[in-house]
């Protein structure tokens, strides 16, 4: 039996990303709930161990890397310039930083330096990031309007960025803080790290699991200390960081390639498809148990939390594409699929209710329900409510692309 899946969507791919974005969006609510067991938050930095909630990032970590030769490919066929490829690569990296630095930021701003209070300040930084990166409509008669819509948008980021600043630990005035780019801002660099490997080597198909392999070796010697150089390093200057979060979106390429005809080449069937992948997720699966003595950590970037995650991720994404694309089972999925397809909007909604409340001085539910079984209810209504509203604002055309 062969399997032919349409290259410009892969229905199991925006459901596995519309199902980790509503997993993202209870777990980081859950986080507040207290008299919780141990495993519903992260696994302690000291602690040899990880949880559901770890396996959170390195999903999109795996989706953004199983993303990258379908989009790629796609637009060198509509445009075969690869330094126009390579600018648009750029600037995509540059808009996950930038709305990554505006979260990383958020709650450091000095309202007496500022002259605002730090959550305005974030809600005007992000409002200009939506104006600036909504997909407007085609319609000739209001270009005008949409232009003067992205202008206003990248002119109100601006303007927060200049006028942005923090107190340091010693007293002084200082801007925005680079150090840690959030979690938008490690999926930029690690997006730019995985394009580099992948277009330098996109006409060998057996390099992204050459280039997995590299980058599980330097975590692994990271990790040890056999291999230093990558420590302190910002990512600004080497966005491959430990290996960690390259080796993951790598491993997505891998499975990408499995699944995914970018080429136009011969079809493999099903069970040659699935077969290779479950082979693929067990031997990760057991690479990382060989690897525990060298611990079990998300906070640490340990080639075991990488190994698991993707194991995980590898199997669960083929049942999804036997489910999905292949028997088209997939109206059970219908309640995050507009979280799937509008990932960075939906991704963003949560922290504009956080900021919206808190500047209003709104803080009811983190004094009621949020202790056991009150608090989960009432993360999964409130994740309930944001897929909502992620699907009422995609049907309005409120759509953000980077």
């Amino acid at each position: 039996m062969a399997s032919s899946v349409r290259v410009d969507r892969v229905v199991s791919i925006d459901i596995f990303r519309g199902l980790t974005m509503t997993l993202m969006i209870f777990v980081n609510e859950l986080a507040e709930v207290k008299g919780l067991p141990w495993w519903n938050y992260h696994a302690l930095a000291k602690v040899d161990a990880m949880t559901y909630v770890d396996m959170v990032f390195p999903a999109f970590l795996f989706i953004l890397g199983m993303t990258i030769p379908i989009a790629l490919e796609h637009r060198l066929r509509k445009n075969p310039s690869v330094p126009a490829l390579w600018l648009h690569v750029i600037l995509r990296t540059i808009a996950l930083v930038v709305i990554g630095l505006i979260l990383a930021n958020a709650e450091f701003g000095s309202r007496s330096l500022m002259g605002i209070g730090p959550m305005v300040w974030t809600i005007l930084a992000l409002a200009g990031a939506v104006l600036y990166w909504n997909v407007y409509g085609r319609s000739a008669r209001y270009q005008t309007l949409f232009r003067l819509l992205r202008f206003s948008g990248i002119a109100l980021m601006v303007a927060m960025f200049a006028i942005f600043r923090r107190t340091t630990p010693d007293g002084h005035a200082a801007w925005i803080s680079t150090s840690y780019p959030e979690i938008l801002g490690l999926l930029g660099w690690t997006y730019l790290a995985t394009v580099f490997l992948y277009l330098a080597t996109r006409r060998w198909r057996w390099a992204p699991l050459v280039w997995f392999i590299a980058m599980t070796a330097l975590c692994a010697g990271s990790t040890g200390n056999w291999i230093t150089f990558p420590h302190g390093l910002p990512l600004y200057l080497w966005p491959f960081g430990n290996g960690a979060m390259a080796s993951i979106a790598l491993a997505g390429v891998v499975i990408s390639g499995i699944f995914v005809d970018t080429r136009g080449g011969k079809q493999a069937t099903l069970q040659h498809k699935s077969a290779m992948a479950i082979s693929f997720g067990v031997l990760t699966l057991l690479l990382g148990w060989l690897l525990t003595p060298l611990g079990i950590s998300k906070i640490r970037a340990t080639p075991t939390w990488c190994l698991y995650s993707i194991g995980c991720s590898v199997l669960l994404f083929t049942l999804l594409f036997w489910v999905c694309d292949v028997r088209r089972a997939v109206r059970w999925a219908a309640f995050s699929r507009p979280a799937g397809e509008n990932t960075l909007l939906t991704y963003l909604l949560p922290d504009f209710y956080f900021f919206i409340a808190s500047a209003c001085g709104f803080t009811y539910f983190s004094k009621h329900a949020n202790i056991g079984l009150p608090g989960v209810l009432r993360c999964m209504i409130f994740t309930a409510l944001i897929l909502a509203l992620s699907a009422l604002l995609t049907r309005l055309k409120l759509r953000l692309q980077i």
